[in-house]
Protein backbone atom coordinates (compact mmCIF):
# COMPACT_ATOMS: atom_id res chain seq x y z
CA UNK A 1 0.00 0.00 0.00
CA UNK A 2 1.34 3.42 -0.97
CA UNK A 3 1.32 6.35 1.45
CA UNK A 4 -0.05 9.56 -0.08
CA UNK A 5 0.70 12.66 2.01
CA UNK A 6 -1.55 15.64 1.25
CA UNK A 7 -0.12 18.99 2.40
CA UNK A 8 -2.61 21.83 2.90
CA UNK A 9 -2.61 25.20 4.68
CA UNK A 10 -5.57 24.51 6.99
CA UNK A 11 -8.74 22.46 7.27
CA UNK A 12 -11.59 24.91 7.79
CA UNK A 13 -14.69 24.49 5.63
CA UNK A 14 -14.14 25.55 2.02
CA UNK A 15 -14.52 24.10 -1.46
CA UNK A 16 -10.88 22.97 -1.76
CA UNK A 17 -10.89 21.44 1.71
CA UNK A 18 -14.17 19.65 1.02
CA UNK A 19 -12.80 18.14 -2.19
CA UNK A 20 -9.71 16.90 -0.32
CA UNK A 21 -11.97 15.21 2.24
CA UNK A 22 -14.10 13.61 -0.50
CA UNK A 23 -10.99 12.30 -2.26
CA UNK A 24 -9.49 10.85 0.92
CA UNK A 25 -12.85 9.38 1.95
CA UNK A 26 -13.43 7.62 -1.40
CA UNK A 27 -9.92 6.64 -2.53
CA UNK A 28 -9.16 2.89 -2.73
CA UNK A 29 -7.78 2.07 0.73
CA UNK A 30 -6.53 -1.33 -0.43
CA UNK A 31 -3.97 0.47 -2.64
CA UNK A 32 -3.49 3.88 -1.06
CA UNK A 33 -3.18 5.20 2.50
CA UNK A 34 -4.17 8.88 2.47
CA UNK A 35 -2.56 11.02 5.20
CA UNK A 36 -3.17 14.76 5.61
CA UNK A 37 -0.68 17.29 6.95
CA UNK A 38 -2.15 20.69 7.81
CA UNK A 39 0.34 23.53 8.11
CA UNK A 40 -1.90 25.23 10.69
CA UNK A 41 -4.84 23.77 12.66
CA UNK A 42 -7.12 20.88 11.78
CA UNK A 43 -10.57 22.59 11.85
CA UNK A 44 -13.92 21.04 10.96
CA UNK A 45 -12.58 19.15 7.94
CA UNK A 46 -9.82 17.65 10.07
CA UNK A 47 -12.47 16.04 12.25
CA UNK A 48 -14.32 14.73 9.18
CA UNK A 49 -11.11 13.23 7.86
CA UNK A 50 -10.47 11.45 11.15
CA UNK A 51 -14.03 10.10 11.12
CA UNK A 52 -13.23 8.71 7.67
CA UNK A 53 -10.21 6.90 9.12
CA UNK A 54 -7.62 9.31 7.70
CA UNK A 55 -4.56 10.26 9.76
CA UNK A 56 -4.34 14.03 10.27
CA UNK A 57 -1.14 15.76 11.40
CA UNK A 58 -0.50 19.45 12.05
CA UNK A 59 2.65 21.56 12.10
CA UNK A 60 0.96 24.44 13.97
CA UNK A 61 2.53 27.19 11.88
CA UNK A 62 1.37 30.72 12.59
CA UNK A 63 -0.25 32.68 9.76
CA UNK A 64 2.18 34.79 7.77
CA UNK A 65 5.80 34.14 6.90
CA UNK A 66 7.01 30.71 8.14
CA UNK A 67 9.84 30.71 10.68
CA UNK A 68 12.92 28.45 10.37
CA UNK A 69 11.61 26.50 13.37
CA UNK A 70 8.27 25.88 11.64
CA UNK A 71 10.01 24.74 8.44
CA UNK A 72 12.14 22.40 10.55
CA UNK A 73 8.98 20.90 12.11
CA UNK A 74 7.52 20.42 8.63
CA UNK A 75 10.60 18.59 7.32
CA UNK A 76 10.81 16.37 10.43
CA UNK A 77 7.11 15.51 10.28
CA UNK A 78 7.35 14.46 6.63
CA UNK A 79 10.44 12.35 7.42
CA UNK A 80 8.53 10.71 10.29
CA UNK A 81 5.52 9.89 8.07
CA UNK A 82 7.67 8.56 5.21
CA UNK A 83 5.28 9.06 2.27
CA UNK A 84 5.66 7.48 -1.17
CA UNK A 85 4.18 10.61 -2.78
CA UNK A 86 3.67 14.22 -1.69
CA UNK A 87 0.55 16.01 -2.95
CA UNK A 88 0.41 19.76 -2.34
CA UNK A 89 -3.10 21.20 -2.10
CA UNK A 90 -3.33 24.89 -3.08
CA UNK A 91 -0.46 27.37 -3.30
CA UNK A 92 0.95 27.21 0.23
CA UNK A 93 0.56 23.44 0.33
CA UNK A 94 2.36 23.09 -3.01
CA UNK A 95 5.30 25.19 -1.82
CA UNK A 96 5.42 23.38 1.53
CA UNK A 97 5.41 19.96 -0.18
CA UNK A 98 8.26 21.03 -2.46
CA UNK A 99 10.22 22.47 0.47
CA UNK A 100 9.64 19.41 2.68
CA UNK A 101 10.82 17.07 -0.08
CA UNK A 102 13.99 19.12 -0.57
CA UNK A 103 14.79 18.47 3.09
CA UNK A 104 14.53 14.69 2.78
CA UNK A 105 17.41 12.30 2.16
CA UNK A 106 15.17 10.07 0.03
CA UNK A 107 13.20 12.18 -2.42
CA UNK A 108 9.67 11.19 -3.52
CA UNK A 109 7.45 12.48 -6.35
CA UNK A 110 5.74 15.81 -5.63
CA UNK A 111 2.46 16.87 -7.25
CA UNK A 112 0.81 20.27 -7.07
CA UNK A 113 -2.90 21.00 -6.96
CA UNK A 114 -4.05 24.48 -8.03
CA UNK A 115 -7.68 25.37 -7.38
CA UNK A 116 -7.79 29.03 -8.29
CA UNK A 117 -8.32 31.24 -11.33
CA UNK A 118 -6.12 34.32 -11.77
CA UNK A 119 -7.73 37.00 -13.91
CA UNK A 120 -5.10 39.52 -12.82
CA UNK A 121 -2.49 39.48 -10.07
CA UNK A 122 -3.57 43.01 -9.11
CA UNK A 123 -6.86 41.57 -7.82
CA UNK A 124 -5.04 39.21 -5.44
CA UNK A 125 -3.82 39.96 -1.93
CA UNK A 126 -0.20 41.12 -2.11
CA UNK A 127 1.14 38.04 -0.33
CA UNK A 128 -0.90 35.70 -2.56
CA UNK A 129 0.21 37.53 -5.71
CA UNK A 130 3.85 37.13 -4.68
CA UNK A 131 3.34 33.42 -4.00
CA UNK A 132 1.58 32.86 -7.34
CA UNK A 133 4.26 34.76 -9.26
CA UNK A 134 7.15 33.16 -7.38
CA UNK A 135 5.84 29.61 -7.76
CA UNK A 136 6.19 29.74 -11.55
CA UNK A 137 9.97 29.43 -11.12
CA UNK A 138 9.45 26.12 -9.30
CA UNK A 139 6.72 24.84 -11.59
CA UNK A 140 9.02 22.51 -13.58
CA UNK A 141 9.81 20.53 -10.43
CA UNK A 142 6.50 18.72 -9.67
CA UNK A 143 5.72 15.50 -11.57
CA UNK A 144 2.25 16.89 -12.31
CA UNK A 145 0.33 20.11 -11.79
CA UNK A 146 -3.34 19.31 -11.23
CA UNK A 147 -5.83 22.09 -11.96
CA UNK A 148 -9.52 21.83 -11.19
CA UNK A 149 -10.39 24.19 -14.06
CA UNK A 150 -9.34 24.50 -17.69
CA UNK A 151 -9.50 28.27 -17.27
CA UNK A 152 -7.11 28.22 -14.32
CA UNK A 153 -4.63 26.03 -16.19
CA UNK A 154 -4.49 28.45 -19.12
CA UNK A 155 -4.19 31.48 -16.85
CA UNK A 156 -1.29 30.04 -14.85
CA UNK A 157 0.55 28.93 -17.98
CA UNK A 158 0.15 32.46 -19.36
CA UNK A 159 1.92 33.64 -16.18
CA UNK A 160 4.84 31.33 -16.91
CA UNK A 161 3.89 28.06 -15.19
CA UNK A 162 5.21 24.95 -16.92
CA UNK A 163 2.64 23.27 -19.20
CA UNK A 164 4.65 20.05 -19.44
CA UNK A 165 2.77 18.05 -16.81
CA UNK A 166 -0.61 19.82 -16.83
CA UNK A 167 -3.59 17.69 -15.73
CA UNK A 168 -7.16 18.97 -15.37
CA UNK A 169 -9.21 17.06 -12.80
CA UNK A 170 -12.47 18.91 -12.06
CA UNK A 171 -14.42 18.69 -8.85
CA UNK A 172 -16.63 15.62 -8.42
CA UNK A 173 -20.19 15.45 -7.12
CA UNK A 174 -21.94 12.90 -4.92
CA UNK A 175 -24.93 11.82 -7.01
CA UNK A 176 -26.63 10.21 -4.02
CA UNK A 177 -26.50 13.36 -1.90
CA UNK A 178 -27.38 15.68 -4.79
CA UNK A 179 -30.40 14.10 -6.45
CA UNK A 180 -33.85 15.19 -7.69
CA UNK A 181 -36.60 15.37 -5.06
CA UNK A 182 -40.26 16.15 -5.73
CA UNK A 183 -40.84 16.36 -1.98
CA UNK A 184 -38.25 19.18 -1.70
CA UNK A 185 -40.13 21.28 -4.26
CA UNK A 186 -43.31 21.06 -2.18
CA UNK A 187 -41.83 21.50 1.31
CA UNK A 188 -39.57 24.45 0.43
CA UNK A 189 -42.51 26.32 -1.10
CA UNK A 190 -44.56 25.54 2.02
CA UNK A 191 -41.72 26.93 4.17
CA UNK A 192 -41.68 30.14 2.13
CA UNK A 193 -45.48 30.43 2.06
CA UNK A 194 -45.60 30.09 -1.73
CA UNK A 195 -48.12 28.33 -3.98
CA UNK A 196 -47.12 24.82 -4.99
CA UNK A 197 -46.69 25.90 -8.63
CA UNK A 198 -44.67 29.07 -7.91
CA UNK A 199 -41.69 29.46 -10.26
CA UNK A 200 -38.56 29.65 -8.09
CA UNK A 201 -35.16 30.94 -9.24
CA UNK A 202 -32.23 30.64 -6.84
CA UNK A 203 -28.69 31.73 -6.07
CA UNK A 204 -26.84 29.57 -3.54
CA UNK A 205 -23.56 30.95 -2.22
CA UNK A 206 -21.99 33.09 0.47
CA UNK A 207 -22.15 36.88 0.23
CA UNK A 208 -19.03 37.91 -1.68
CA UNK A 209 -18.54 40.71 -4.22
CA UNK A 210 -17.50 38.17 -6.88
CA UNK A 211 -20.83 36.32 -6.55
CA UNK A 212 -22.48 39.56 -7.73
CA UNK A 213 -25.75 39.41 -5.81
CA UNK A 214 -26.53 42.88 -7.12
CA UNK A 215 -26.50 41.53 -10.69
CA UNK A 216 -28.92 38.78 -9.61
CA UNK A 217 -31.29 41.19 -7.85
CA UNK A 218 -31.23 43.76 -10.64
CA UNK A 219 -32.06 41.00 -13.14
CA UNK A 220 -34.88 39.93 -10.81
CA UNK A 221 -36.33 43.44 -10.99
CA UNK A 222 -36.27 43.28 -14.81
CA UNK A 223 -38.04 39.91 -14.87
CA UNK A 224 -40.57 40.98 -12.26
CA UNK A 225 -41.96 43.66 -14.62
CA UNK A 226 -43.32 40.93 -16.90
CA UNK A 227 -43.61 38.06 -14.38
CA UNK A 228 -44.69 39.38 -11.01
CA UNK A 229 -45.39 35.87 -9.68
CA UNK A 230 -41.80 34.60 -10.05
CA UNK A 231 -39.95 34.24 -6.73
CA UNK A 232 -36.22 34.40 -5.98
CA UNK A 233 -34.40 32.44 -3.28
CA UNK A 234 -30.90 33.31 -2.04
CA UNK A 235 -29.06 31.28 0.59
CA UNK A 236 -25.52 31.38 1.96
CA UNK A 237 -23.39 32.89 4.69
CA UNK A 238 -24.17 36.60 5.05
CA UNK A 239 -27.20 36.42 2.76
CA UNK A 240 -29.87 37.91 5.02
CA UNK A 241 -31.79 41.17 5.30
CA UNK A 242 -29.33 42.10 8.06
CA UNK A 243 -26.75 42.55 5.30
CA UNK A 244 -26.98 46.29 4.54
CA UNK A 245 -26.03 45.89 0.87
CA UNK A 246 -28.67 43.24 0.22
CA UNK A 247 -31.33 45.10 2.20
CA UNK A 248 -30.62 48.27 0.20
CA UNK A 249 -30.79 46.47 -3.16
CA UNK A 250 -34.00 44.63 -2.31
CA UNK A 251 -35.59 47.99 -1.51
CA UNK A 252 -34.00 49.78 -4.49
CA UNK A 253 -35.37 47.17 -6.91
CA UNK A 254 -38.73 46.89 -5.12
CA UNK A 255 -38.39 43.15 -4.54
CA UNK A 256 -39.68 42.91 -0.96
CA UNK A 257 -42.46 40.43 -1.75
CA UNK A 258 -40.53 38.30 -4.21
CA UNK A 259 -37.07 37.74 -2.72
CA UNK A 260 -36.38 35.28 0.11
CA UNK A 261 -32.98 35.63 1.83
CA UNK A 262 -32.40 32.49 3.92
CA UNK A 263 -28.86 32.93 5.22
CA UNK A 264 -26.54 29.96 5.74
CA UNK A 265 -28.29 26.59 5.48
CA UNK A 266 -27.32 22.97 6.02
CA UNK A 267 -29.92 21.63 3.55
CA UNK A 268 -28.57 22.95 0.26
CA UNK A 269 -29.32 19.71 -1.68
CA UNK A 270 -32.99 20.15 -0.68
CA UNK A 271 -33.00 23.81 -1.71
CA UNK A 272 -31.37 23.04 -5.05
CA UNK A 273 -33.90 20.30 -5.79
CA UNK A 274 -36.73 22.72 -5.01
CA UNK A 275 -35.59 25.33 -7.54
CA UNK A 276 -36.89 25.57 -11.08
CA UNK A 277 -33.66 27.33 -12.11
CA UNK A 278 -30.30 27.75 -10.35
CA UNK A 279 -28.29 30.85 -11.26
CA UNK A 280 -24.62 31.66 -10.95
CA UNK A 281 -24.42 35.43 -11.43
CA UNK A 282 -20.70 35.75 -10.60
CA UNK A 283 -18.26 38.04 -12.38
CA UNK A 284 -15.38 35.73 -11.39
CA UNK A 285 -15.34 31.97 -10.78
CA UNK A 286 -13.08 28.96 -10.99
CA UNK A 287 -14.96 25.69 -11.03
CA UNK A 288 -18.32 26.40 -9.41
CA UNK A 289 -19.44 23.52 -7.18
CA UNK A 290 -22.90 25.04 -6.88
CA UNK A 291 -23.56 24.65 -10.61
CA UNK A 292 -22.56 20.97 -10.65
CA UNK A 293 -24.54 20.25 -7.48
CA UNK A 294 -27.69 21.86 -8.88
CA UNK A 295 -27.33 19.97 -12.16
CA UNK A 296 -26.97 16.73 -10.19
CA UNK A 297 -30.29 17.62 -8.53
CA UNK A 298 -31.87 17.86 -11.98
CA UNK A 299 -32.14 21.65 -11.83
CA UNK A 300 -31.43 23.62 -15.05
CA UNK A 301 -28.85 26.39 -14.70
CA UNK A 302 -28.31 29.90 -16.04
CA UNK A 303 -24.67 30.90 -15.60
CA UNK A 304 -22.37 33.79 -16.40
CA UNK A 305 -19.54 33.12 -18.83
CA UNK A 306 -16.70 33.12 -16.30
CA UNK A 307 -14.25 30.43 -15.22
CA UNK A 308 -15.40 26.97 -16.28
CA UNK A 309 -19.12 27.63 -15.80
CA UNK A 310 -19.99 27.34 -19.51
CA UNK A 311 -18.02 24.08 -19.74
CA UNK A 312 -19.85 22.64 -16.73
CA UNK A 313 -23.36 23.25 -18.12
CA UNK A 314 -22.38 22.34 -21.69
CA UNK A 315 -25.32 22.56 -24.09
CA UNK A 316 -27.86 21.87 -21.33
CA UNK A 317 -27.72 25.28 -19.64
CA UNK A 318 -27.95 28.94 -20.59
CA UNK A 319 -24.79 31.09 -20.61
CA UNK A 320 -24.91 34.91 -20.37
CA UNK A 321 -22.26 37.65 -20.09
CA UNK A 322 -21.20 38.66 -16.56
CA UNK A 323 -22.41 41.95 -15.08
CA UNK A 324 -25.32 42.11 -17.55
CA UNK A 325 -28.62 41.93 -15.62
CA UNK A 326 -30.72 42.54 -18.74
CA UNK A 327 -29.25 39.47 -20.48
CA UNK A 328 -29.70 37.43 -17.31
CA UNK A 329 -33.38 38.41 -17.15
CA UNK A 330 -33.88 37.46 -20.82
CA UNK A 331 -32.32 34.03 -20.14
CA UNK A 332 -34.64 33.52 -17.17
CA UNK A 333 -37.63 34.55 -19.28
CA UNK A 334 -36.79 31.86 -21.83
CA UNK A 335 -37.02 29.22 -19.09
CA UNK A 336 -40.05 30.70 -17.30
CA UNK A 337 -42.00 30.57 -20.57
CA UNK A 338 -40.77 27.07 -21.45
CA UNK A 339 -43.21 24.17 -21.29
CA UNK A 340 -42.84 22.43 -17.89
CA UNK A 341 -42.16 19.06 -19.53
CA UNK A 342 -39.34 20.59 -21.60
CA UNK A 343 -37.89 22.25 -18.51
CA UNK A 344 -37.95 18.90 -16.68
CA UNK A 345 -36.18 17.27 -19.65
CA UNK A 346 -33.51 19.99 -19.51
CA UNK A 347 -33.03 19.14 -15.83
CA UNK A 348 -32.76 15.42 -16.63
CA UNK A 349 -30.09 16.10 -19.26
CA UNK A 350 -28.23 18.35 -16.80
CA UNK A 351 -28.02 15.51 -14.27
CA UNK A 352 -26.95 13.11 -17.02
CA UNK A 353 -24.09 15.46 -17.95
CA UNK A 354 -22.84 15.42 -14.35
CA UNK A 355 -23.13 11.63 -14.20
CA UNK A 356 -21.06 11.27 -17.37
CA UNK A 357 -18.42 13.94 -16.68
CA UNK A 358 -18.28 15.03 -13.04
CA UNK A 359 -19.39 12.17 -10.79
CA UNK A 360 -17.28 11.94 -7.64
CA UNK A 361 -16.61 8.26 -8.33
CA UNK A 362 -15.15 8.97 -11.78
CA UNK A 363 -13.00 11.89 -10.55
CA UNK A 364 -11.56 9.80 -7.69
CA UNK A 365 -10.67 7.06 -10.20
CA UNK A 366 -8.83 9.63 -12.32
CA UNK A 367 -6.79 10.70 -9.27
CA UNK A 368 -6.00 7.04 -8.56
CA UNK A 369 -4.82 6.47 -12.15
CA UNK A 370 -2.61 9.57 -11.98
CA UNK A 371 -1.05 8.46 -8.68
CA UNK A 372 -0.47 4.97 -10.11
CA UNK A 373 1.26 6.41 -13.18
CA UNK A 374 3.46 8.78 -11.15
CA UNK A 375 4.45 6.07 -8.65
CA UNK A 376 5.19 3.63 -11.48
CA UNK A 377 7.40 6.25 -13.10
CA UNK A 378 9.19 6.88 -9.79
CA UNK A 379 9.81 3.13 -9.37
CA UNK A 380 11.05 2.71 -12.95
CA UNK A 381 13.19 5.82 -12.71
Amino acid sequence: MKKLLFVITGLHVGGAEMMLWKLCDRIDRTRFQPIVLSLMGDGVIGERLRQSGVEVHTVNMSPGRPTPAAVGRLIRKVREIGPDLLQGWMYHGNLAAQLANAGQKHKVPVLWNIRHCVYSLKYEKKSTALLIAGSRWLSKKPRAIIYNTKTGAGQHEALGYSAKHRTVLPNGFDLNLFAPSEDAARTVREELGLPEDAFLIGLIGRYDPMKDHRNFLEAASHLRHSNSEVHFLCAGRGVTMENPDLARWVEEFNLQGNVHLLGERNDTPRLMSALDVLTSSSYSEGFSNVIGEAMACGTPCVVTDVGDSAWIVGKHGVVVPPRDPASLAVAWQSLVSMDRAKLAELGRLSRQRVQENFSLESIVKRYEHLYDDVLKGAHNG
